[in-house]
């Protein structure tokens, strides 16, 4: 009995360019040809050809099925481990769809740090930019106690959040002023923000840079006049 490679991959369940995949990589060896110059197919191509797909199917990659010629006398490590990475995946897969529920059920912005999700909505476009460049700095410990110190904010911090580039001294002045006991306060009750003498030099330049480019000067003039009247307070 010999078959062609279309009637072989019919009877295998799989397809006549899967075939020829699995010849160029190594995995199905080449028949002999007929005179007429046809493959000329067997059983022992057919049962490989039906154990690639098996492998196939249930998760092993191609790249690691020739390592795995001895699967069927000694099937239990090779198993064990194809078992440990889909228990990985499912727990990975379990997880993101956790948090797009959360997304979902807050209609928070994407891309946005886990946790943030049920005050992101509300964010501005530059603080969800601060958040997602601090994120990459911080610690997780660090970014719960960021979330509880942004999660409570004040009207005077949406008025800085729209301060426009060109405003001028007087008002950049009151709203330094207004700010001022916010700050103290958020300093007084997360320490952990209000001296960065703890935090690498990168992290420190990462939160500077992100401050720099992502606020106008005049929320910049802002920012500086609030230290000031703080007496130079470090954060």
């Amino acid at each position: 009995m010999a078959w062609s490679t279309r009637q072989l991959a019919e009877l295998a369940g799989t397809t006549v360019k899967a075939v020829r995949h699995y010849h160029r990589i190594g995995l199905l060896e080449e028949p002999e040809r007929a005179s007429n110059g046809y493959k000329r197919y067997g059983v022992t191509h057919l049962i490989r050809l039906v154990q690639i797909k098996r492998l196939s199917e249930l998760g092993v990659p191609l790249a690691q099925i020739a390592e795995m010629e001895r699967a069927d006398e000694e099937p239990d490590e090779a198993i064990r481990v194809l078992d440990a990475e889909l228990a990985a995946t499912i727990e990975r897969l379990t997880r993101i769809r956790a948090e797009l529920a959360v997304i979902l059920r807050h209609r928070a912005p994407l891309g946005v740090p886990p946790g943030f999700e049920t005050i992101a909505r509300d964010f501005s476009s530059t603080q969800r930019s601060l958040l997602t460049a601090y994120s990459t700095v911080f610690s997780a410990e660090d970014m719960t106690e960021f979330r509880e110190m942004v999660a409570a904010r004040e009207d005077v911090e949406d008025e800085f959040d729209r301060l426009p580039a060109d405003a001028g001294d007087a008002v950049i002045e009151r709203l330094a002023e207004r700010l001022v006991p916010v700050v103290h306060r958020s300093r007084t009750e997360h320490p952990r923000f209000a001296d960065l003498s703890g935090y690498s030099a990168q992290t420190i330049s990462t939160m500077a840079h992100a401050v720099a480019e992502l606020y106008n000067p005049a929320q910049i003039r802002v920012l500086q006049r609030v230290n000031e009247l703080l007496g130079g307070e470090t954060g």
